[in-house]
């Protein structure tokens, strides 16, 4: 197979060639899955706060967004999906599946699984990027392999992307006049959605926790320096865990905070036991967290004002 690595020079954390073509299009197969979520996300709420006359004013900001900036959005998001190592994604996924078990765990004393939704925007496209670099390891056609992926990603969330501009222009007058089949079904089944995103989710962090323990694995030549690298990691996570459940406001700031304390555990973790490339990497992760936030920030006021 023809590689641009053979003339090209060498880039710190990616090969060229294959190996960049890879990246990117792991990193546009994330960035479709998370698009694909907040757009499905968008359809609930919108149809929530329509049903609702208090929340005819969340409902008018969630319209108002602008559609035109979604490809920015996954564009950068794809970039830096791309950029960020395996090991950092795999420490995200796992980060976030840990939390988000201790979310689901404490639902009963108040916790928001639709803000979950909106806060596992960054590590579910790490996810399916360390799903995808172990699934297709060592495949003999994985460049194609994932481009027909992207390909069926993208597609995917193009029609989800179309879906909401459908429902925000006319799901009101269309559901009130039963006019079209697409928003009687939304206005019969609407509510399912959640229990929809939580069962992909599910699975999609299930094959994803696999990936990426099996990708920091692999870095170990012996076991004890394998419990050299999981003992301190056990020890922050329980931390960030602690953390999050003392965190009892629901507001934006928070939220953003919540952020910096989880990428700052694992910039001080990875100084101890990591490479100087996955301190970039955490650095690069910050940014997408933050991307998809302030991208999500209307939706997120939404769900903490469930």
């Amino acid at each position: 197979m023809f590689s641009l690595g053979s003339w090209l020079p060498p880039f710190p954390g990616l090969s060229w060639g294959w190996a960049l073509l890879d990246a990117l299009l792991q990193g546009l197969v994330g960035a479709c899955a998370v698009s694909v979520l907040c757009s499905l996300l968008k359809v609930y709420l919108y149809i929530q706060c329509l049903n609702n006359p208090e929340r005819q004013a969340e409902k008018e900001a969630i319209r108002a967004q602008r559609a035109v900036l979604e490809p920015l959005h996954v564009l950068v998001l794809t970039g830096v999906l791309a950029l960020v190592g395996s090991r950092v994604a795999a420490l995200v996924v796992l980060e976030f599946s840990l939390r988000a078990v201790s979310t689901l765990l404490s639902l009963g004393k108040g916790a928001h699984s639709s803000q979950l939704f909106l806060l596992c925007q960054y590590s579910l496209g790490c996810g399916v990027s360390c799903a995808l670099s172990f699934l297709l390891e060592g495949a003999p056609h994985r460049s194609w392999n994932l481009v027909l992926a992207a390909g069926l990603a993208g597609l995917l969330a193009l029609q989800c992307r179309r879906l909401a501009r459908h429902v925000c222009a006319l799901y009101e007058l269309h559901s009130r006049a039963r006019y079209c089949g697409l928003c009687i079904l939304l206005l019969s089944d609407g509510h399912r959605v959640p229990r929809l995103l939580r069962s992909a989710l599910a699975v999609t962090f299930a094959v994803a926790d696999l990936a990426a323990v099996e990708l920091i694995n692999r870095d170990f030549l012996s076991t004890a320096e394998a419990v050299r690298f999981w003992t301190p990691l056990t020890i922050c996570y329980t931390l960030l865990v602690v953390y999050m459940q003392e965190e009892s406001q629901q507001s934006t700031g928070p939220v953003f905070r919540t952020v910096l304390v989880r990428m700052g555990g694992l910039f001080i973790l990875l100084l101890t036991v990591g490479r100087w490339i996955d301190i970039l990497h955490i650095f690069l992760s910050l940014l997408g967290e933050f991307w998809c936030l302030l991208r999500a920030g209307v939706m997120l006021k939404s769900c903490q004002r469930q």
